[in-house]
């Protein structure tokens, strides 16, 4: 090879290699773009439509849909709600024995006893107004004689009991003070399934104690209350909730009262997973009503259902194609819901257009309105919808409201026994007649003193009990079973009333 061509092959190889330089730049800057451009981005599948589906991709700008669980921030929940938590420590006074028994029965000294504390329990409680309205559990006050409130910033308070209401475990407390912090209700009919919630409660004293879950369920029902007419439409949570919670605030992720922590099912009394809270739109419809009446508007639709609850295998032995709902097993003659024309054999799909698929949701919705109130129920008959407008009726069949003052039971005013009258008499109901004026019960013979225990065959718990069994035997003869105030058991007739 002569030196001219050795030139141009070296020639040709530098240039090559010169290419190849700038192409491997080129390269890299490609690929560091492309890196770069990836890094960015998080593929996901979008659905253009019912048989099209497309990758698409979200830069790391772009948000988590509102409301995933990397979204919610419960801090302001948690600032708001613990203010208005508060620390319910409750007292039962008794008897203690003083002296000494041998001395005074040598000297035939009369016993001597003082009023000291016999027992004491815990919980917590809710404010919702800012001059000391608070709501608690009537599990935790009741049979108490002193409460004493401690709020978040240490400060204690004697509270007084407004009104309870056994049926939904809810009580209604007060106390003298102005400018508390307090909580808005929330519509529990909004709350979902997988929602953001906080428990929050105060139970030993020392500051509020908040827990994070999710909602797990609605409308559960327990068993927990035997009460007669119990009422038990839980919301269920996983946040956890120990012993002393109870009363406590369930609040969603704005920091609004959603429901009052109330129950824990689980095998050894501490928290194992699951939690129970009455919904706030129960608990305020019951609160409302110890404030204005002191006693709870129970409104009823006057329908009888089965034991079991609608499923395919009843609906198979009722002989019907509906799986869900509430079936009418009886309209009550004169009820509210005969008199909308309802009939045996309807199913209840709604109440004013939420859906009712269980007794505990029926109850539920139902809890929410006075008597009077006139509300669109949803049936369906043969196959077919039919809406209709039933005026809710109170517990004697009337759609008038009444007042815890309201003494027109014959002539009499009655009153539960108090712990101390049911001890003295071995008794475990009745109604013990507190004041009596000119009427049948005075004519008859009954006087201040007596205790009311059956009407018939009716045991007397309370005061609707006397007026629902006197209801019932109108325009009948009744026999009325007594306790006289000097203990013996007594038996008064008492004539058909017009």
């Amino acid at each position: 090879m002569n030196k001219g061509d050795k030139d141009m092959t070296m020639k040709k190889s530098l240039a090559n290699l010169g290419l190849g330089v700038i192409g491997g730049c080129l390269a890299f800057v490609a690929i560091d773009a492309f890196r770069g451009e990836s890094e960015n981005t998080v593929p996901r599948m979008e659905i253009a439509s019912p048989a099209a589906v497309r990758p698409v991709a979200l830069t790391s700008e772009a948000a988590l849909p509102a409301g995933g669980a990397g979204s919610v921030d419960l801090r302001e929940a948690a600032k708001k709600t613990v203010p208005a938590v508060v620390h319910v420590k409750t007292v039962q006074m008794g008897r203690e024995y003083i002296g000494n028994p041998f001395w005074d029965f040598i000297y035939g000294n009369a016993p001597r006893t003082r009023e000291a504390p016999q027992r004491m329990g815990i919980g917590s409680g809710v404010i919702v107004s800012a001059d000391g309205y608070i709501i608690t559990n009537n599990h935790v006050i009741d049979n108490s004689d002193k409460i004493v409130v401690t709020l978040n910033d240490k400060k204690e308070y004697e509270a007084q009991v407004v009104g309870t209401d056994p049926n939904t475990d809810i009580a209604l407390l007060k106390v003298e003070a102005t400018g508390l912090p307090y909580l808005e209700y929330a519509n529990s009919d909004d709350v979902e399934l997988g929602e953001w919630v906080l428990a929050v409660g105060n139970p030993y004293n020392l500051t509020s104690t908040v827990t994070a879950g999710i909602i797990s369920a609605k409308a559960r029902e327990l068993g927990i209350n035997r009460n007669r007419m119990s009422l038990e439409s839980f919301l269920q949570t996983d946040a956890a909730v120990n012993p002393g919670n109870s009363g406590g605030a369930l609040v969603n992720a704005k920091g609004e009262l959603i429901g009052i922590n109330t129950a824990i099912e689980s095998p050894t009394g501490s928290y194992s997973g699951y939690a129970f809270a009455v919904p706030s739109n129960i608990a305020r419809k019951i609160v409302g009503d110890l404030k204005d009446f002191g006693t709870v508007q129970r409104a009823m639709l006057g329908i009888s259902m089965p034991n079991e609850e609608l499923s395919p295998s009843v609906a198979k032995k009722l002989g019907i194609e509906e799986t869900s709902g509430i079936y009418v097993f009886e309209a009550i003659p004169d009820g509210a819901a005969a008199k909308a024309g309802m009939k045996k054999g309807d199913v209840i799909k709604a109440i004013n257009g939420i859906e009712v698929k269980t007794r505990p949701e029926f109850q539920g919705q139902l809890a929410k309105y006075h008597p009077g109130a006139t509300v669109k129920v949803t049936v369906s008959r043969g196959g077919k919808l039919k809406d209709l407008d039933v005026v809710l009726q109170n517990t004697y069949g009337d759609v008038s409201l009444v007042d815890k003052n309201y003494t027109g039971i014959l002539g009499a005013t009655v009153e539960p026994l108090s712990r101390e009258t049911r001890y003295r008499y071995g008794l475990n109901g009745g109604v013990q007649i507190t004041d009596i004026k000119n009427g049948p019960f005075k004519a008859i013979g009954l006087d201040k003193g007596y205790i009311i225990l059956k009407i018939n065959n009716t045991v007397i718990y309370d005061k609707d009990d006397l007026v629902r069994a006197l209801k019932t035997a109108e325009n009948e003869g009744v026999l009325v079973t007594t306790v006289s105030p000097r203990g013996r058991i007594e038996y008064y007739a008492l004539p058909p009333q017009d």
